[in-house]
Formats: structure tokens, C-alpha cells, sequence
């Protein structure tokens, strides 16, 4: 299955989406910020199948993490989260390094189909 990182300051979010992608087999590595998440990164050489990051988060925001990650390791597929419209849109222009954006609040179905589709394509790929 597939290694994910998720990156989300709320800690209730991160043990939601862990929890609801762990029930398909993946493995799970959480940050609480786009700093430490690209930290994890660059210590572990990229080695993951996704990046799913909230775009509003303190330090280092999810958009400034996609932007590094698809700089430094291209093959890294990334999903976003938001539950901010004007995240959304700033999101927008991110189409050739952002697989989709995941708006919140989303139910553990709608979370582990985007994430399904995500490694999809990637697999494609």
C-alpha cells in the first residue's frame, strides 16, 4: 500500500484523515505544519506515494509546502485541503503540481475516494 504524509495544524483532522486512510491499508506519517512536514520530506529523501496538506496552517502554509515538495521531489503527488473558499482559489493555478483540493468539511468516504484517485494516478503515471 501507500506511504502518506499528512500535514494538517488541527490535531483532530490529522487523527480523521489518518485513521480514515489507515482503513485502506496505507501507512501514515503526520506533521503538524508545512515546516515540519517538509522536514520529514527531506529526511526521509521523499520517500512517499502522497502529501495530503490543509493550505492554512501556521509556519509554513500547505501551498508554500506544495510548491517546495513538487521543486525538490516532482514525483511526489500532492493533495490539498482547505474549508476556505479564497484557499481554494488561490489553490487554482496550482493544477500542473496539485493532483486536486479536497474541500473541507468532507466525510471518511470522500477522503479515502480522493485519496484512492490520487494514488490512481499516479500508479497511471
Amino acid at each position: 500500500m501507500a506511504r502518506i504524509l499528512i500535514a494538517d495544524d488541527e490535531e483532530s483532522m490529522r487523527l480523521l484523515v489518518g485513521r480514515a486512510i489507515a482503513m485502506d491499508g496505507h501507512e501514515i506519517v503526520t506533521a503538524e505544519d508545512g515546516a515540519e512536514a517538509l522536514e520529514i520530506i527531506n529526511e526521509q529523501g521523499g520517500a512517499f506515494d502522497l502529501l495530503l496538506t490543509d493550505i492554512k496552517m501556521p509556519v509554513m502554509d500547505g501551498i508554500a509546502l506544495a510548491l517546495a515538495v513538487a521543486r525538490d521531489f516532482p514525483e511526489l503527488t500532492i493533495l490539498l485541503m482547505t474549508g476556505y473558499a479564497d484557499q481554494r482559489e488561490r489553490a487554482t493555478g496550482l493544477n500542473a503540481i496539485v493532483h486536486d483540493v479536497v474541500t473541507k468539511p468532507f466525510s471518511v468516504a470522500d477522503i479515502r475516494t480522493a485519496v484512492a484517485d490520487a494514488l490512481a494516478v499516479k500508479n497511471e503515471g
